[in-house]
Order: C-alpha cells, then structure tokens, then sequence
C-alpha cells in the first residue's frame, strides 16, 4: 500500500523526501576519521653532517728549546747590562758588558734571536763560565703546551695531529701534537703530550692553556641534542611517520655545536620530533609542523 502511494507522489516531492533521508544520516566520507587530531609538534628531517672527533687537554706552557747564555771565562764582572727579561732579541745582539780582570771589555751576544725568559745579570756581580746563566733564551719564541691525558685518549693521539689552543691571557692560537708519550705514570694511568705552538705573541712561561686536538672525523645522520631521550630504556628519538608518534632507539656518537651524531636507528629524511618530551607516548597521533632552517 505504501509503495503504491509513494508511486503516486509528484518527482519533486519525491526528491526532497530523499535528500531529507540522507541529511539526517551523515555521510561518514564527509569527515576524514582516519586523519590523527592530536597536538601540533615541531619536527625536522633528519640530516648528514661531519663531527670532528676532538680530545682535550689542559696543561701548562714551557718553552720548546732554552738557551743558556754564559761568559767563556771566569772571574768577570758586569758592567752594564743592555737587555731584561722579557725583551725579543735578535741573534748576535750584545745582551751586556763584562770587566776582564786585567782590564778591557767582553760583549755577551744572544746566540739565537728569541723571548730572554730570564735574566740574572746584575751591574757589578761576577758572570761564571759555570754558574747560573747571564741569561735564558727560547730560541724563535717557541712553546709547547703540555699537559695529562688519559691513557684512553693517548692511544688516539698522533704526531702532527692540528690542535686550537686557548690560552689564559693570550686567546687562541694554532697548534699541532709534537710529542706523545709512550709510557703513562702507573697510579694515575696518565700520560703527556706536548702540543706546539704556532703564534707572534707574546707568550709566558708557565701560563695555563687547553687544546682541543682534532684526532678524527666522522660523517653520518644528525640531530639536535633536543630531540634526543635518555632513560632506563636506552637513549631514544621520536620519529613520526603517517602523523603518529614512534619511539626508536638510536646509538649516539659525536657531539659539536648541539648536534649529536646518530650511529645507528635512523636514517638520512626521517622525520624526527625536534624536542621530544615524555608526554608524546608511541602511536600518539600528532600534526607535524616543519621547523624553519635557522630553527635552534
């Protein structure tokens, strides 16, 4: 009976009676519901990037070389004294003036140009051919840093090595490893290293110094140090991929300038949650937004 009413009803009607039918039954396809409406995270791709393995050593500044500057003779006396401690000199410059016993005068020379580190001269003292030394001269100004170093970082240094050196006082200068010990002090598992140093300054015995000496380098995936999780569970990243959290576990390496090299656990693009923060849990859905390149 129905039926056969509705097929006595006009077109129109029968339109609007069906578009009623579907409004009061939402179309599912109307709303996306396998879209993720969970909170906006900032993220970033994970990227390549070179780390310089880097050891670091504090120690103190000696001189490379001393020159010990002496008269040939005994029994003289000084006279005048043209140079102090301190003062760069050039090679054969007279540094003083001494009395011969039997009268006359002898010049003491510098034997090489350099910093006089110090000087003992005294006007009427008597200058020994054996005694203390007139003068002392590191010849061509040259330092070594030397310092400790663990018997776990020696075995990574080598001659040659390029270091830059902080200094107190002085700023930073250009080094490289001279020497590297090959026994370390037994109790303490400690062994020297002297780094030479490359500057026109004005150094000064004794003064204290770190370097930082580049023994290596190494290439490979990136992150920021924020973006990195460390817990009894390992050290994590959160990566997110189709809009939902996953948590990976990373072995981490090299660290420089708030990037941590990533071993293993990621590769070159993935999408990784720039600070990762204990309230994003695994499958958490998420809206990515894309952090801007000078982003920190």
């Amino acid at each position: 009976m129905g039926h056969l009413a509705m097929r006595g009803l006009p077109r129109t009607l029968a339109v609007v009676v069906t578009g009623f039918c579907l409004a009061s039954q939402p179309c599912l396809a109307a709303e996306d519901t396998n879209t993720p409406k969970g909170a906006a995270v900032t993220v970033l791709k994970a990227a390549k990037q070179c780390f310089a393995a880097i050891v670091e050593v504090s120690g103190i500044l000696i001189p490379k070389e001393e020159a010990m500057v002496r008269p040939d003779r005994q029994g003289l006396k000084v006279a005048d004294v043209l140079v102090d401690a301190g003062e760069i000199v050039i090679a054969g410059q007279t540094l003083a003036r001494l009395n011969l016993p039997e009268g006359g005068i002898i010049l003491v020379q510098a034997p090489v140009a350099g910093l006089v580190s110090s000087s003992t001269a005294v006007i009427g003292a008597t200058a020994s051919g054996k005694g203390e030394a007139l003068f002392s001269i590191i010849p061509r100004s040259e330092f070594d840093l030397v310092g400790l170093v663990p018997v776990r970082d020696l075995s990574k240094l080598a001659v040659n090595q390029s270091a830059r050196v902080k200094i107190i006082g002085a700023g930073e200068v250009d080094g490289k490893v001279r020497r590297v010990a090959a026994t370390v002090e037994p109790n303490s598992q400690l062994g020297q290293v002297f780094v030479a140093l490359a500057s026109t300054r004005r150094l000064l015995v004794n003064s204290s110094g770190r370097a930082m000496i580049k023994t290596g380098q190494s290439c490979g995936v990136s992150v920021p140090l924020t973006a990195i999780l460390y817990g009894s569970g390992g050290t994590v990243v959160q990566v997110v991929r189709r809009d939902r959290v996953e948590t990976r576990r990373v072995e981490v390496g090299l660290m420089s300038a708030g990037q941590v090299e990533i071993r293993e656990g990621l590769v070159e693009g993935d999408i990784v949650v720039a600070r990762a923060g204990a309230l994003l849990r695994e499958g958490d859905p998420v809206r990515p937004i894309t952090a801007s390149p000078d982003a920190k």
